[in-house]
């Protein structure tokens, strides 16, 4: 059964703490078919060739001026 983990990092940003580590250990157990949504305060560029190399497709949309959601997706190994 697909799993969807959900991590808003609007509040660790706002404080300037850096959510690189709790991201990418919110992505570690997860497996093909499974979903990881992020809340940000913007577009997360610098993270997109990152969970790319990763194995995740994404999709972004903006929700409100200062309210981004990005939907990863992990994609399938060859197996």
């Amino acid at each position: 059964m697909a799993v969807t983990i959900e991590l808003d990092v609007r509040e660790d940003l706002r404080q300037k703490r850096e959510p690189f580590e709790k991201i990418m250990n919110a992505i570690k157990p997860l497996q093909p078919g499974d979903t990881f949504i992020l809340h940000a305060p913007f577009k997360p560029l610098p993270l997109f060739p990152i969970m790319k190399a990763k194995g995740f497709t994404y999709e972004a949309e903006q929700i409100e001026k200062k309210h981004w959601k990005v939907t990863f997706t992990k994609q399938g190994g060859d197996k």
